[in-house]
């Protein structure tokens, strides 16, 4: 995938904000809404939440790192690489959520949580915002970044920007799905 990397700035700014806007709306919800579930094996609109703020914890930080490292300059287009464009593929929501496994300390299932993990997402996102501002004038395709399974693979900054606003949207749509079931 080739794409001009002001138009991708532009994407991923957008679908955070949109990210932001999710959440907030999840505030109105009771925390009794917030924690339901159709079953002990699934997720509550919070686990969901918690689950997106467990790799933002360690996203956040990679990337901040990796752009105060960088000694690349901007560049008009980012050229996604073959991993990453795989690994954003295989995120991006489709129709029917494909089930995923999730490794065990990103899993928060049974968790005890509230409406603070909100704050924390929301904190998230608007922290996001600022990595992808501040990415402005470094190239997309040169700077790497670490990824959660392994240090020792890097994906492209793009690529893990896209990555992680896909897996966002991903668990999001999946919390609007659980609010839906709530809802009928």
């Amino acid at each position: 995938m080739k794409i001009k990397t002001k138009e991708l700035i532009a994407e991923l700014i957008e679908n955070t904000k949109t990210n932001i806007n999710n959440a907030e709306e999840f505030r109105s919800l009771s925390d009794n809404d917030l924690n339901y579930k159709d079953s002990t094996e699934e997720w509550s609109i919070l686990e969901c939440i918690e689950h997106l703020n467990l790799y933002g914890d360690f996203y956040n930080p990679a990337i901040k790192e990796s752009i105060e490292k960088t000694k690349t300059s901007y560049s008009d287009f980012f050229k996604s690489g073959l991993i990453g464009n795989y690994f954003v593929n295989m995120m991006i929501p489709k129709e029917k959520l494909n089930k995923m496994k999730t490794f065990k300390d990103k899993n928060p299932l049974g968790s005890k949580l509230n409406k603070s993990v909100l704050d924390r997402f929301i904190n998230q996102q608007k922290e996001f915002l600022e990595l992808i501002e501040n990415s402005k004038n470094i190239s997309f395709t040169k700077t790497k970044t670490p990824i959660s399974i392994s240090r020792f693979l890097k994906l492209r900054l793009g690529d893990t920007f896209r990555f992680v606003n896909a897996h966002n949207k991903r668990h999001l749509l999946q919390a609007k799905k659980i609010l839906k079931t709530i809802s009928s």
